[in-house]
């Protein structure tokens, strides 16, 4: 009970200290540390704003992009509770020119795998678009062709850091375009339904208000310019103020219908034949039936008109002339045919709409003085919009949501670990004692221990870790989302069933059953005493400080979180799991000679690892203070005088009074499997010979 009161003084110390932990916010990085991942021609320009956003320049010194970090709009927190840091280059298209990684502190990566496998991932993004349903694939082959999604390779092994990574790039990356690119679509734009046919002639296209009309008199255009210098600089408006200045007809010639009711038949084909190869240009008519004509006299055709622009939702509109000859449909009046005609061209990609309500601006302008003129103007306003009808939409796939993908990708795994949980928390909870008692107990338990480490570790990559606590306290402490541990749902499985596990036995259930790197250890154990190999046993002293190690190591990576959190990655290597499981032993020879070194030990010195360095068993130790009930059945014997328990028992987890150390216990049975059994329990075996004697002396 002392153990048990200390332990929770020292979480209720641990809860105050993280309550009191303050996050300091993500500071964007300087110019001198993100000049040399751009590379030339292209360079940096100016910081845009205080989230990091700078200016991307080309060769010439001309805005062609963005530049920016994710870690200051997007700071997803990975898998060590840090977030991962990327340079994101953006062309002003939204086309992706470039994604590197700056910073991060993924476990796996660290020292792991190395570093080469997610720069590898982050060079799948240059040429894609933010508009692109980009997706991570499955570590194991995932992909579909012919699919509107785009697949990128995932990492094995690693999948999990690199959806966060993803995740935070998509983030960042729609941020940037909604603030700063407001004309960039973030998803697929509509366009005119080719098989929709409907027989319109130009009435049609009037009374159905499909065709705008702007008219502008002169009076209304003395009346813009009045009180400025240019009030008199237009002598044909002075004189006939009745007159018409601007008749302006526009209508949006994409849909073929209503193209077809305004243009000629050899226009129509051309403009047919223009849209096959701009397939992502909507083009619109304009004809100016009045005086002011549309362009002046400096207009290069296949540019953009400096008499006119657009805009929508608040964001300009890319106009452009699309050099097609244009005849007008004999239907037309006659007016429209005397007038100036012009097809313009948008590109729908950046983000136009033509369903949309969308304001076209025409400039009127001024001219005062003969040698060297002032120019004044004014803007007219015309608003449209084409109906629904004409055009399609294409369905919007979105990606489903990261953790529901990645619990797709692993389903056949997380059915099999279902079933294997299922059977083993039914078997311990139900069928214990039998099981204890079976006389081919131990071979069925190394096999079970065998396919754990199998199935869970090496193939599912399922070994819990001491990075998943930490990042969780991490993330708790600076107020961050647990979102990320939903992308590993292997583990968090496990995680689970070990968190259940507390209320029924301690920590025994993961700690026993569930854990690649302590099976290891048990199977070398046995290895040892096969050869037998002599055995080292602290004494009971001994044992009792040692067993203080591991809180002792626990502490000291929670003090790492809030003082030297870039050291942590390393002093979680004190786990060798990332080493024996997650490499399979691949890695630099230091790394290897720790973890075999302690598998060697093992040999000699039962699981000593686990008892008394590992600190996620002190986590385990922790959390099995929630345990309900003494699941071991004890006798008033045990302990006094019987000691048969305490001297079997390899993890030195019973007490000389007989009672059960459970935040020690690995839940191995053999204190089980003695109690049970007739042959080997003290307490039973005098009892049976007391029978025998009383039986004797009643027979006689």
């Amino acid at each position: 009970m002392r153990l048990a009161h200390l332990l929770i003084s020292c979480l209720w110390t641990l809860a105050l200290f993280i309550a009191s932990a303050v996050a300091a916010a993500a500071e964007p990085l300087g110019r001198e540390v993100l000049e040399p991942y751009i590379v030339p021609p292209m360079s940096l320009g100016e910081q845009l704003n205080d989230q990091g956003v700078w200016e991307l320049l080309n060769s010439g010194g001309a805005h062609a992009g963005y530049v920016f970090e994710t870690e200051p709009m997007a700071p997803l927190p990975g898998f060590s509770g840090a977030s991962i840091n990327m340079l994101v280059v953006l062309d002003l298209d939204g086309r992706f020119l470039d994604v590197k990684l700056i910073s991060h502190n993924e476990p796996i990566f660290v020292s792991g795998l190395g570093e080469a496998p997610f720069h590898k991932f982050f060079e799948q993004y240059r040429g894609h678009s933010i508009s692109d349903s980009l997706v991570v694939g499955s570590p194991y082959g995932s992909g579909s062709d012919g699919s509107a999604l785009v697949y990128l390779d995932g990492v094995t092994k690693a999948t999990a850091s690199v959806r966060i990574a993803h995740e935070s790039i998509l983030a960042a990356a729609l941020k940037v375009a909604r603030e700063k690119m407001g004309g960039i679509a973030s998803g697929p734009a509509a366009y005119p339904n080719p098989d929709y046919v409907e027989d319109l002639t130009w009435t049609d296209l009037v009374d159905q208000g499909l065709v705008t009309r702007t008219t502008v008199s002169n009076a209304a255009i003395n009346k813009e310019f009045a009180g400025t210098l240019w009030a008199q600089d237009d002598p044909e408006a002075q004189a006939d103020p009745d007159g018409t200045y601007l008749d302006l007809w526009v209508v949006d010639v994409g849909p073929q219908s209503i193209a077809r009711a305004v243009l000629s038949p050899g226009s129509y084909e051309e403009l047919q034949d223009f849209m096959a190869i701009s397939d992502t240009d909507e083009p619109v008519l304009l004809i100016e039936a009045g005086r002011h004509g549309l362009i002046t006299d400096d207009f290069v055709r296949n540019t953009s008109p400096d008499l006119i622009s657009a805009e929508q939702g608040g964001f300009p509109i890319a106009f452009r002339d699309a050099d097609i000859f244009i005849q007008l449909h004999p239907d037309l009046p006659e007016a429209l045919h005397d007038g100036t005609a012009l097809i313009l061209r948008t590109d729908r990609r950046l983000g136009f709409d033509p369903t949309a309500e969308w304001t076209l601006k025409v400039k009127a302008i001024r001219e005062h003085g003969v040698f060297q003129p002032e120019i004044g103007s004014v803007t007219i306003d015309t608003t449209l919009s084409t109906d629904e009808r004409f055009f399609s939409r294409p369905e919007v796939i979105k990606p489903r949501p990261a953790w529901l993908d990645a619990l797709s990708n692993r389903s056949t795994d997380l059915i099999v670990l279902g079933v294997f949980l299922a059977a083993l928390i039914a078997v311990l909870g139900l069928r214990l004692n039998r099981l204890a008692g079976h006389r081919h107990f131990t071979p069925i338990r190394l096999g079970i221990l065998a396919f754990m480490t199998g199935f869970i570790g090496w193939w599912g990559q399922g070994q819990l870790s001491i990075a998943t606590p930490l990042a969780v306290i991490r993330t708790a402490a600076e107020g961050g989302s647990f979102a990320f541990l939903l992308y590993d749902p292997f583990s968090l499985l496990i995680w689970a069933v070990t968190i259940f596990g507390f209320v029924l036995w301690g920590r025994g259930l993961f700690c026993g059953w569930l854990c690649p790197f302590g099976a290891l250890q048990e199977f070398t154990h046995h290895i040892g005493r096969t050869l037998r190999l002599p055995q080292i046993e602290p004494s009971d002293a001994w044992d009792d400080r040692l067993k203080w190690v591991k809180y002792i190591v626990l502490a000291g990576l929670v003090a790492l979180i809030f003082t030297a959190p870039a050291r942590l990655d390393k002093a979680i290597e004190v786990e060798p799991f990332k080493t024996a499981i997650t490499t399979f032993f691949i890695r630099e020879w230091y790394y290897v000679a720790y973890a075999v070194g302690l598998l060697l030990l093992s040999m000699v010195l039962f699981k000593g690892f686990c008892r008394y360095i590992c600190p996620l068993g002190a986590v385990m130790a922790i959390g099995g203070l929630v345990r309900g009930r003494d699941w071991i059945a004890r006798r008033v014997e045990c302990g006094s005088p019987c000691q048969l328990c305490k001297v079997k028992c390899d993890y030195n987890a019973i007490k000389k009074t007989g009672e059960i150390q459970y935040s020690e216990c690995f839940q191995c049975l053999d204190c089980v499997t003695i109690h049970d059994s007739a042959d080997q329990c003290v307490p039973l075996i005098l009892a049976a010979k007391r029978g025998r004697v009383l039986q004797q002396v009643a027979a006689e």
